[in-house]
């Protein structure tokens, strides 16, 4: 894990639509579609289906919005903002037990459908939450901020 892997900055609203307009009033910034939809992960507590919504912005340093999801890790952080850091990996469970071995408690993963480890979310002592992603995924997810979804104002 590198730090040119960094490649968003993950914030999870209650107020999913008066986030964004803010974020494009005071910092210009611009979005792409909203995408998401049910999805299978393992949690501590086991596996189960969650409805994960999302938008990245177009605009850079990109921003992933997350609609919150009550009763999991996908709840706003109180007085924080930021809720996750999101890195790249080309092995995820590689980069997941190295962060094991430096005090990161895995919270969720989600496994693709070839049985490759898609994401992995670990949160340390201090409450500081990575993301990895697969970059098997990152040509589809580039897709997420290929085109702006203008806002009306």
């Amino acid at each position: 894990m590198k730090a040119e892997e960094q490649f968003h900055l993950g914030i999870v609203t209650d107020d999913f639509e008066a986030t964004r307009a803010q974020l494009s009033a005071v910092f210009g910034y611009e979005w792409g579609a909203e995408v998401g939809g049910p999805v299978q992960v393992t949690l501590t507590t086991g596996d189960t289906v969650l409805e994960l919504r999302c938008a990245y912005s177009v605009t850079t340093p990109r921003l992933e919005l997350v609609r919150s999801v009550p009763g999991t890790l996908w709840e706003p952080v109180a007085g924080v903002g930021i809720h996750h850091i999101g890195y790249w990996s080309d092995d995820v469970a590689a980069d997941s037990a190295e962060l094991g071995r430096q005090g990161f408690v895995t919270e969720a993963t989600r496994t693709g459908p070839d049985g490759t480890p898609f994401f992995s979310f670990q949160r340390n002592a201090s409450g500081l939450r990575v993301e990895l992603v697969n970059r098997a995924a990152q040509s589809g997810l580039e897709q997420c901020w290929a085109t702006v979804r203008r806002l009306r104002a």
